[in-house]
C-alpha cells in the first residue's frame, strides 16, 4: 500500500454485494465513455489481490460488457448499482475498479477525479 491507500467498505443500495477494498482516492478517475458518462462513475483502481467481496456478493452479481468486451462491468442482480468492474492493467495484473460512489463514508466533494476520454478510445 502507498502513504495514500487506505481501506474501505462499500456495498450496492440494497447490500447483496458488499465489499472491501484498499484504495487510492488521491488518483480517482471520471470516464466519458458511452456507460460511464450515463452511470456518473467515480473510479478508483487496485489489484485485484486488495479487493474481496464479502460472502455471498459474488453470487449477486450479473455482468455486462461493451465495445472491446475487456472490462466485465459487474452490477447488482437486485438493486441494479455497479459498484464495480474487473479488467486487467496494461501490465497485467488483475485489477478492480471501484465505483467510489458506493463506498461507505467518503466526502465525494473533496475528490478531484482526472478526467479520461474513453468516448475517443
Amino acid at each position: 500500500m502507498t502513504m495514500a491507500t487506505q481501506h474501505y467498505t462499500g456495498s450496492c443500495q440494497c447490500g447483496a454485494v458488499a465489499f472491501e477494498a484498499d484504495l487510492d482516492l488521491d488518483r480517482t478517475v471520471t470516464c466519458n465513455c458511452s456507460r460511464c458518462r450515463k452511470l456518473g462513475s467515480i473510479l478508483a483502481f487496485t489489484p485485484e489481490s486488495s479487493f474481496s467481496l464479502n460472502e455471498g456478493g459474488e453470487t449477486a452479481l450479473n455482468e455486462y460488457r461493451f465495445n472491446t468486451h475487456k472490462i466485465t462491468h459487474l452490477f447488482c442482480a437486485t438493486c441494479g448499482i455497479e459498484p464495480m468492474a474487473r479488467a486487467t492493467a496494461p501490465d497485467g495484473t488483475p485489477t478492480v475498479a471501484v465505483n467510489v460512489r458506493c463506498l461507505d463514508g467518503v466526502d465525494l466533494k473533496s475528490l478531484t477525479p482526472h478526467e479520461h476520454d474513453g468516448a475517443s478510445a
